[in-house]
């Protein structure tokens, strides 16, 4: 990453997490946004606790020299919540999207002032490729989801039918095996 960049991107690491957390917070519904955004707790608000700590550790690792692969564990973090509560895929990735925004806003003068259009792209197509291992992650979630799912309504089906007497075990009889070669 270009030195220029990080640098301002580190001088200005609380107001773009801050500026970011909001973002995400938005894309809730209106009723949850005030609950999410007073309580980071891990506790109290697992959600708000979840993209917090979330997204200063995707920051952390965009900005810095690890290279960017599918098993963050912050990024995961955020994609099941996102996935458990039914958003849809472009809007369960659209807070990687959202970094984007933020960081041309807060450092729009800077970026500028110092001519680092070129970083910021490459920068830019860092979060992109984040963007991909999200909507991976966000798929096996919800493959996840669905085999829950199934498997509960087997279990509740085979239950269901059990008790309505509807169902019938074959009793499977017990085999004698003779085997010439053994002497019992």
């Amino acid at each position: 990453m270009d030195i220029k960049l990080k640098d301002l991107i580190e001088g200005k690491r609380s107001v773009i997490l801050e500026r970011w957390f909001d973002a995400i917070i938005e894309t809730y519904p209106t009723d949850a946004t005030g609950f999410l955004k007073k309580k980071q707790d891990r506790f109290a608000n697992p959600v708000g606790h979840a993209i917090s700590k979330g997204t200063e550790g995707i920051l952390e690792v965009l900005v810095g020299e690890k290279e960017l692969t599918e098993d963050l564990p912050f990024l995961n973090d955020i994609i099941k919540v996102r996935a458990i509560q039914d958003f849809t895929p472009s809007k369960a990735i659209s807070f990687v999207f959202l970094l984007k925004t933020v960081v041309r806003e807060t450092l729009e003068k800077e970026i500028r002032q110092n001519q680092i259009y070129d970083a910021l792209l490459r920068f830019e197509s860092k979060i992109d490729d984040l963007a991909l291992f999200a909507f991976n992650i966000y798929v096996k979630c919800r493959e996840q989801i669905y085999e829950l799912k199934t498997d509960e309504l087997k279990r509740m089906t085979y239950t269901l039918l059990k008790k309505a007497n509807l169902m019938y075990e074959i009793p499977v009889p017990e085999f004698e095996i003779k085997d010439p070669n053994c002497n019992t």
